[in-house]
C-alpha cells in the first residue's frame, strides 16, 4: 500500500503526492481527502470504512490521508513493506502563517483522543520553553490550552489557524487572559512564547 499526504487543505500536494496518485490503480480515502486529490484520480475512489483494516487492502492501493501521514495521519498503520509519501501539514502551515521557527517547536495531538496526555504534554514542554503546535479535541482547544498556562504562570501567544487552504480559511491571536475563539472543526492551536 502507498499512504499520500494530500495536504491540509486545497493547492497543498506534493508534486510526488500528484504523481502517485494520478497513476493510482485504486485509490481509498475519506471524503475529504477524496474531494482534494479528485482533480488528479483517474481510477476507483472508494471511502474507507474502517481504518484498522487497511493492512487488508491491495498491495498497489493508494490510501489518501490529509494533511502528512505521519503526523496524526494513516501513516500510523503503515508496515516497512509500505511507502509514505508526505504531504504539507498543517504544522508547517501554521508556521509560516505565524512566523514560527520550527527548530523549537513541540507536536501534541488531542485530535480524536483523551485529551489527559495532550494536557500533560503542553506542561512539560512548556517547561522546556518550546512553542507548542497542537492539534485539538472536542474537550480540548484554546480555553483549555490557556487554562492550563494561566494554572503554570505562563504567559503566550495563543493562535489558532483554522480551515487552512480554503478560501474561507481564519487566522487569528490571542494571549493566554484573552483566547482566540474557533469558528470551525478543522484547526490546529499555536503557542508561542
Amino acid at each position: 500500500m502507498i499512504i499520500v499526504g494530500v495536504g491540509v487543505g486545497p493547492g497543498m500536494m506534493t508534486q510526488e503526492a500528484i504523481d502517485v496518485i494520478s497513476s493510482a490503480p485504486v485509490v481509498y480515502g475519506s471524503r475529504r481527502s477524496i474531494e482534494l486529490a479528485e482533480d488528479f484520480i483517474k481510477c476507483e475512489a472508494h471511502l474507507i470504512k474502517d481504518y484498522k483494516n487497511l493492512h487488508l487492502l491491495p498491495e498497489d492501493a493508494v490510501v489518501l490521508s490529509t494533511g502528512d501521514p505521519m503526523f496524526s495521519g494513516l501513516g500510523k498503520f503503515a508496515t516497512e513493506k509500505d511507502r509514505v509519501v508526505t504531504g504539507i501539514s498543517s504544522i508547517q502551515a501554521a508556521c509560516a502563517r505565524f512566523h514560527v521557527e520550527m527548530s523549537n517547536l513541540a507536536m501534541i495531538t488531542a485530535h480524536g483522543r483523551d485529551p489527559a496526555p495532550a494536557r500533560e504534554a503542553l506542561t512539560r514542554e512548556i517547561g522546556l520553553r518550546k512553542n507548542i503546535f497542537l492539534l485539538p479535541a472536542d474537550t480540548f482547544g484554546p480555553k483549555e490550552v490557556a487554562s492550563v498556562l494561566g494554572e503554570i504562570g505562563v504567559d503566550a501567544r495563543i493562535c489558532i489557524y483554522e480551515d487552512i487552504g480554503y478560501p474561507y480559511e481564519r487566522s487569528i491571536c490571542g494571549t493566554v487572559n484573552n483566547p482566540p475563539e474557533h469558528h470551525s472543526d478543522m484547526y490546529c492551536i499555536l503557542v508561542v512564547l
